[in-house]
C-alpha cells in the first residue's frame, strides 16, 4: 500500500510510474475549472494497519460511535450567520460537482460538523477529499479504499463494527476518516505534512501533502481560489 499513486475510474495510472509529481499534483488538482472538468477519480489512499495501543482504539471507537445526525447548533446569532455564508460559498464552489443543492447542503453540513467534531480545518478537510475521491460518495482506489475520504476498510474492523459496507453512507466515511486523520495529527505532534503523508501510506514523501494542501486553497472561506505558484 506504500507508494500510492492517482488511477483513472478504469484503474488506469495517473502518472509514468515513478510516482506522481509535485508539480502535476499542484496543477491537476488546485485549479478549480481544472479539477471540475477532469474525469473522475480515486486517489489510492493507503493507510496502513498499525497496532494500536488498547486505550487508543477505545478513544477511536467511542469517537466514531455516536452516528446521530450532523445538526449544527450555534451559541450565537453571529456564529450562524458566518455558517450559513459559508456553506452558500462552499455550496457554489461544489456545484458542477453535486448539482442538486439538497444534496450539496447535506454533504457540506456533514463535513463541516465531522470537521470541527474532531478539531480540524473543514478546507483541509475538503481539500482532501478532492484529491482522494474527486468528491464521489462511491469512490473505490486500486488499493480498496472506499468513499469520499478513501478509508481503508480495516479500520471498521479496528474501531468499529466490521461492516466495510458502511464506508460508502456519507456520515460514516466523513466520520472515519476525520477522526482517522486527528489520529494521525496527534501522532505526529501536530505536523500535518506528516500527518497526511500517513493518510497516504506515503509518510515523508512530498506529493500527497502538497496536493492537499494546494487543494486546501480551493476551500478556503473568505478567499478566491489560487493557482499555485509555478
Amino acid at each position: 500500500m506504500n507508494g500510492a499513486r492517482l488511477v483513472s475510474a478504469a484503474g488506469t495510472p495517473l502518472d509514468d510510474g515513478g510516482g506522481v509529481s509535485r508539480r502535476a499534483c499542484l496543477a491537476a488538482l488546485s485549479a478549480p475549472a481544472t479539477w471540475l472538468a477532469a474525469p473522475s477519480f480515486a486517489h489510492a489512499g493507503g493507510q496502513l494497519e498499525e497496532p494500536l495501543m488498547d486505550s487508543v482504539r477505545t478513544a477511536l471507537s467511542s469517537a466514531i460511535a455516536n452516528q446521530a445526525p450532523p445538526e449544527p447548533h450555534f451559541f450565537t446569532t453571529e456564529a450562524r450567520i458566518h455558517y450559513l455564508r459559508w456553506l452558500a460559498a462552499m455550496s457554489d464552489r461544489l456545484r458542477r460537482r453535486k448539482p442538486e443543492w439538497e444534496v450539496r447542503r447535506d454533504f457540506l453540513q456533514t463535513a463541516w460538523y465531522e470537521s470541527k467534531r474532531a478539531g480540524l480545518d473543514v478546507s483541509l478537510v475538503l481539500g482532501l477529499i478532492q484529491v482522494e475521491s474527486a468528491f464521489r460518495k462511491y469512490a473505490v482506489s486500486s488499493v480498496g479504499a472506499r468513499g469520499y475520504m478513501q478509508v481503508m476498510p480495516f479500520w471498521t474492523r479496528v474501531i468499529g463494527d466490521g461492516d466495510a459496507g458502511k464506508l460508502f453512507q456519507m456520515q460514516t466515511n466523513l466520520r472515519f476518516g476525520c477522526v482517522i486523520l486527528r489520529h494521525y495529527i496527534d501522532r505526529e505532534r501536530g505536523d500535518l505534512f506528516m500527518a497526511l503523508g500517513r493518510y497516504n501510506g506515503s509518510r515523508g514523501r512530498s506529493p500527497y501533502p502538497d496536493a492537499v494542501f494546494g487543494a486546501q486553497r480551493n476551500w478556503l472561506f473568505g478567499e478566491k481560489p489560487q493557482l499555485p505558484a509555478a
